[in-house]
């Protein structure tokens, strides 16, 4: 049988700035750049806050060790909870394209993005940005578009959806190369 942890624990300082509530695993952070919410319920794990509010703990009993490596999972989801109320996190994708320049429209206050002449087709891809998230140009690249926002799953999935509207079909795509791919993601720093 594998070897049953006793207890385990995981602890992460709680930066400076943030304001942390931790309600029946449901954590919630908030600092300058606003408010994230994030539901643990579903991991069978103790989340508390110790230090006097300066420190998040999590454990577990009795655990696997394929069980254990959930703590850490959660330490790092919460750690990135910090991050994008503290400095957003910001994606920057490049348009690539060999032949027919990619046009690319942001509209609805920088919510969605409208995809034109993608290989000189003439449909319009447009995609809607996720909750929370903005897309811009960037003013000093030219064809590359940043997409910014608090929360790391919103923010990540919305330069997914766009990577996935510009896929080229019945191609080989070894030399068919055109699309929009992310080209550097992080933390904006301040």
């Amino acid at each position: 049988a594998a070897m049953k942890t006793l207890v385990q624990e995981e602890s992460i300082k709680v930066p400076k700035g943030i304001k942390i509530t931790i309600n029946s695993k449901i954590v919630e952070v908030e600092g300058k750049h606003g408010k994230l919410k994030r539901d643990f319920k579903h991991l069978p794990i103790e989340l508390y806050l110790a230090n006097s509010g300066h420190e998040v703990r999590a454990k577990m009993y009795f655990a696997k060790s394929k069980q254990l490596s959930m703590l850490r999972s959660v330490c790092s989801h919460i750690n990135n909870l910090f991050d994008g109320v503290q400095k957003k996190f910001e994606y920057k994708m490049r348009l690539v394209y060999a032949h027919f320049p990619i046009n690319a429209t942001i509209t609805n206050g920088g919510k969605t993005v409208e995809i034109r002449n993608f290989l000189g087709e003439k449909r319009v891809r447009t995609i809607n940005m996720l909750e929370g998230v903005k897309v811009e140009k960037s003013t000093g690249t030219k064809d590359e578009i940043i997409i910014t926002g608090t929360d790391i799953d919103c923010t990540s999935r919305s330069a997914a959806l766009i990577r996935q509207s510009c896929l080229v079909k019945d191609k080989d795509i070894r030399k068919f190369l055109d699309g929009v791919y992310v080209s550097s993601h992080g933390t904006l720093e301040d």
